[in-house]
């Protein structure tokens, strides 16, 4: 930043800091600035070179990822190994949240598409917490809990607008 506008424009220190950033994923949107202090704490940084693989499809979850810079592909690949991309996320997205509370088979893969950091939330994390801070790990399971059902409702909605789509496409073929 040019040094004239810095102090005019200036970020604080906090808007830096890890807490600030997990303060912006929903599932700890509803989390105090000290219990984010508290988070900042229990989360662990994870580093990813391009094409690095993060987790395979099958193998057990164990936590979630917050992505704090960089992408990350979401894929499966088919005994041909042709492979399908299911999403590409970028900053602030976050993924593998069931396994915080399940321990399940992944249902894809996930790679850096480029140098990428993580912010990992691990089901033993959450363990922990409910013993030292249970009012953290409250917080954080309802936060979970909302944007898992979030996320169901909005697949609900997807599909029900492809089975008026293919109800559709089968009239105009009955026609």
């Amino acid at each position: 930043m040019n040094p004239f506008w810095h102090n005019i424009f200036r970020i604080s220190g906090y808007e830096q800091t890890l807490a600030y950033f997990l303060s912006t994923v929903p599932v700890f949107s509803e989390l105090k600035k000290r219990e984010l202090e508290i988070l900042e704490n229990i989360v662990h940084l994870r580093s990813y070179q391009t094409d690095e693989l993060i987790f395979s499809e099958g193998d057990i979850g164990s936590g979630m990822y917050v992505i704090r810079s960089g992408q990350v592909q979401i894929f499966s690949e088919d005994e041909q190994s042709h492979v399908t991309e299911h999403a590409r996320l970028e900053p602030f997205d976050f993924f593998g949240e069931t396994a915080l509370t399940a321990s399940r088979p992944r249902c894809a893969s996930a790679r850096a598409a480029e140098p990428t950091v993580l912010v990992g939330l691990f089901r033993s994390d959450v363990d922990e917490a409910l013993q030292r801070h249970p009012a953290l790990a409250a917080k954080t399971m309802y936060g979970l809990n909302r944007v898992v059902s979030d996320r169901l409702l909005q697949s609900y909605l997807q599909l029900e607008e492809l089975k008026k789509q293919r109800t559709a496409a089968q009239q105009d073929k009955g026609s």
